[in-house]
C-alpha cells in the first residue's frame, strides 16, 4: 500500500554519509522521461541502513585513490515505477529519444533488457552512481546515466579505455563493499545482503 513514511530500517543517506554527493534524476527533468517521477516529492536519497554504510565504505575506499562517488538513484518508490510503464506505452512520447535510448525503438523499451514492472530499487538497496573527482568533477564513464543502449554494458568490448578505467575502479570498490553490478548498465549496484530482498516498497523518499 501507498504511504508517505519509510518502515524501520531506512534511512537517508546524508545521515549516514554526508560527504557523498546527490544528483537525483528522477526529482527533475533530467532523466529518460523528461519530467519528475511520481514520488520524488524530495531532492533526498533514502536506503536501507545496512546499504547506505556499505556505501559510505565504498566511497572511503574511493577517497583514498582520489576519486568520489555521486549517488543517482536510491530507494525508489513503486508509484515511480508506474510511471516509468506509463510512459514506456505512449509512443507518441519522444522527447528524449536522442539522449537516452537513438538506437532502440521505444516499444522495445518495457521489458526484459530496460524498463520492468517491479525495479530492485523499490527494496531500498539498490544504488545508481558514478564517479567523479574528490573536487565533484564528472569523469567520462562511456556513456550518460540510464542510456538504453549496449555500450551502457559494464563490460561492452568497444568502452573507450578512460571510461572503462573509470568503469573498473566504481565497480572494484563497490564490490568490495559487498554490491554487485548490473551488467547492462554500469551504474546499477544492489546490495548481496539487503535486508528486504522479496519486498517492494511504496512510500515516499522525502519521509524516514
Amino acid at each position: 500500500m501507498p504511504t508517505d513514511r519509510a518502515p524501520a530500517g531506512f534511512v537517508a543517506l546524508a545521515d549516514v554519509a554526508p560527504t557523498i554527493r546527490q544528483d537525483l534524476r528522477y526529482t527533475g527533468s533530467d532523466n529518460f522521461v523528461g519530467s519528475p517521477l511520481d514520488g520524488y516529492r524530495n531532492a533526498t536519497c533514502v536506503l536501507t541502513l545496512p546499504a547506505a554504510l556499505a556505501l559510505s565504505r565504498a566511497a572511503h575506499v574511493l577517497a583514498r585513490d582520489g576519486y568520489a562517488l555521486t549517488v543517482l538513484d536510491g530507494y525508489r518508490p513503486q508509484r515511480a515505477v508506474d510511471h516509468m510503464r506509463r510512459w514506456a506505452a505512449d509512443p507518441t512520447d519522444q522527447a528524449t529519444k536522442a539522449r537516452h535510448y537513438p538506437r532502440v525503438a521505444k516499444e522495445r523499451l518495457f521489458g526484459p533488457d530496460y524498463i520492468h514492472t517491479r525495479s530492485g530499487h523499490s527494496r531500498g538497496s539498490t544504488v545508481d552512481v558514478t564517479l567523479t573527482t574528490l573536487g565533484g568533477r564528472p569523469l567520462d564513464m562511456g556513456t550518460r546515466f540510464d542510456f538504453f543502449d549496449p555500450r551502457s554494458h559494464t563490460d561492452h568490448p568497444d568502452t573507450p579505455l578512460p571510461a572503462r578505467v573509470h568503469r573498473c575502479i566504481l565497480g572494484e570498490a563497490m564490490t568490495a563493499a559487498g554490491f554487485r553490478n548490473l551488467p547492462t548498465e554500469w551504474w546499477h549496484f544492489t546490495l548481496l545482503e539487503e535486508p528486504f530482498p522479496d519486498q517492494y516498497f511504496d512510500f515516499l523518499p522525502g519521509h524516514t
